[in-house]
C-alpha cells in the first residue's frame, strides 16, 4: 500500500514502523473474514482493512474526526486478522500508533474521558483495585451492568505456595494487577504444578501491572514507566540466573513479550527489555516442555467434559495453539468442539467496560459455542476472559492451570 506520511510523524520511530506496516498491506480483505466486529456489524470501517485506511489517512495528515476515533475504539485488538493475513501485516502495532495519534489530536468528551481516566488510575494499582473490588462487591446491586459484570463472586484464599528454595530450577511469576484480587489461586496453582515438575516459582513484590492497561488506553508513556518498573524489579533475578518469567494471564504475556519492541529506542532499557521479552513464557509452554514428566504424574482417570476458550492473546498474540488442549486431554478431560474458536469473547481488557453492547453480544455468541457440546466446565487462559465469561455463564469458568493442579494426586 503506497503511503506518504505527514511531517509530524515521518521521521519518528513510530512513523518508520507505521510506514513499513502500511507498505506490507496489499488490501486483500482476507482479514475481514475473521474480524469479530466486522462479522458482527458488517461495516468495512469496523474491520481491519477499513481501519488501516483510516489510520493511513490520519498519519498522512488528514483531519482526525469523531468517526475515525469511534471505529478505532471499536477494535478489540484481538489480532485475529494477523493470524489470517497472508502478508504478515502487524496490525496491532499499527493500531497502537494510530490510536495514540488520534488521542493526541482529538479531545474526548468528559463522558468518555472520565471512565478511561479511572481505569488507568485504578486497574494498574493492585492495592487500590483490590479495595475497589471489595467495595464493588458490597455495592454490586447499585453498579451499572457493565461494571457489575466484571465482579465475580469472592474466591477462596489461594492454597499455599510450595517452598521456593527446594529446586535448583527457578522461575519468576508476574502477579499482575487485577488477578490477585479476582482469582488469587491461579499463580499459586501454577507454582504447585511447576513444583511437581521440579521447578520453583516465585513472585517479585516490587513488580506490578505489565503496562497493558495504560498502553491500550493510549497512555503510552506511563505504560512504559510500568514496564521499566518491572524490568528494574526483575533484573536482579535475571542476573542471578532465573530460567524464565512466567505470566499466567495471556493478555499480560503478550504485553511482556512486546517489551523489547516498545522500549527499543530507550537507550537505558532497550537491551534489558529485549532480554525480558526473551525470558517471558506462558505457563503452557513451561508445562508442555515437561509433558512426559507430567503425564507420568497424572492418574489415568476421566474428569468429565470440558470446553476450552483459547483467548485471542494466547492464539493470535502469543501464537500458542493446541498446547493447552493437549495438556487438558492428558489430565483426563474430554474436550468438546467449539465453533469459531478463533473469534474473541468480547473481554479484550477494558473493552467490556467501554464497549459493553458489542462486548455482550460477542460473549453471548462465544458462550453459545462453548456450551454447544454440553461440557461440565469451561476453561480459559486469561483472567479477563475468565471473569467476562463467568458473568454470563451458568457453568464454572476456570483457568486451565487450576484444573491441572487439581488433577495431580
Amino acid at each position: 500500500m503506497d503511503t506518504r506520511l505527514a511531517d509530524f510523524i515521518r521521521e519518528s520511530r513510530a512513523g518508520q514502523v507505521a510506514g513499513e506496516i502500511l507498505r506490507t498491506c496489499v488490501h486483500c480483505g482476507f482479514c475481514t473474514a475473521t474480524c469479530p466486529t466486522y462479522q458482527l456489524l458488517g461495516d468495512e470501517l469496523d474491520g481491519p482493512r477499513g481501519r488501516i485506511y483510516l489510520i493511513k489517512q490520519v498519519l498522512e495528515g488528514r483531519e482526525v474526526t469523531e468517526k475515525t476515533r469511534s471505529h478505532l475504539d471499536r477494535c478489540l485488538t484481538c489480532r485475529s486478522c494477523e493470524t489470517t493475513c497472508p502478508s504478515g501485516v502487524q496490525y496491532g502495532r499499527l493500531l497502537d500508533i494510530g490510536r495514540e495519534v488520534v488521542e493526541a489530536k482529538l479531545q474526548r468528551p468528559l463522558k468518555e474521558a472520565i471512565p478511561r481516566a479511572l481505569l488507568k488510575e485504578v486497574l494498574p494499582r493492585p492495592a487500590l483495585f483490590g479495595a475497589a473490588v471489595a467495595v464493588g462487591r458490597a455495592l454490586r446491586p447499585l453498579l451499572p451492568g457493565a461494571l457489575a459484570d466484571k465482579l465475580p463472586p469472592a474466591q477462596p484464599a489461594a492454597r499455599p505456595w510450595p517452598e521456593k528454595a527446594r529446586h535448583a530450577r527457578r522461575m519468576l511469576a508476574l502477579a499482575g494487577c487485577v488477578q490477585p484480587s479476582l482469582a488469587p489461586n491461579i499463580n499459586a496453582a501454577t507454582a504447585r504444578v511447576l513444583d511437581r515438575l521440579g521447578i520453583a516459582l516465585f513472585e517479585e513484590a516490587k513488580a506490578g501491572c505489565c503496562g497493558a492497561v495504560r498502553f491500550h488506553l493510549n497512555d503510552h508513556e506511563r505504560a512504559r514507566d510500568d514496564m521499566r518498573r518491572n524490568i528494574d524489579a526483575w533484573w536482579p533475578h535475571v542476573e542471578s540466573g532465573i530460567e524464565a518469567i512466567v505470566v499466567t494471564a495471556s493478555g499480560c504475556g503478550v504485553q511482556v513479550r512486546d517489551y523489547g519492541h516498545i522500549l527499543a529506542d530507550d537507550a537505558v532499557y532497550a537491551d534489558k527489555a529485549a532480554k525480558i521479552s526473551e525470558l517471558c513464557r506462558d505457563p503452557s509452554e513451561v508445562v508442555a516442555a515437561e509433558s512426559e514428566r507430567l503425564r507420568a504424574l497424572l492418574p489415568a482417570a476421566g474428569r468429565g467434559r470440558l470446553a476450552f476458550h483459547s483467548p485471542c492473546t494466547l492464539q493470535h498474540g502469543l501464537k500458542i495453539r493446541g498446547v493447552v488442549e493437549g495438556l487438558l486431554t492428558a489430565a483426563g478431560y474430554a474436550l468438546t468442539p467449539v465453533a469459531d474458536s478463533h473469534l474473541c469473547c468480547g473481554s479484550a481488557g477494558t473493552y467490556s467496560v467501554l464497549q459493553p453492547e458489542i462486548s455482550g453480544r460477542l460473549r453471548d455468541n462465544k458462550l453459545n459455542a462453548l456450551n454447544a457440546g454440553s461440557p461440565d466446565v469451561l476453561a480459559t487462559a486469561n483472567i479477563g476472559c475468565l471473569t467476562h465469561l463467568q458473568a454470563g455463564s451458568a457453568l464454572p469458568v476456570r483457568h486451565w492451570i487450576e484444573l491441572i493442579d487439581e488433577a495431580l494426586p
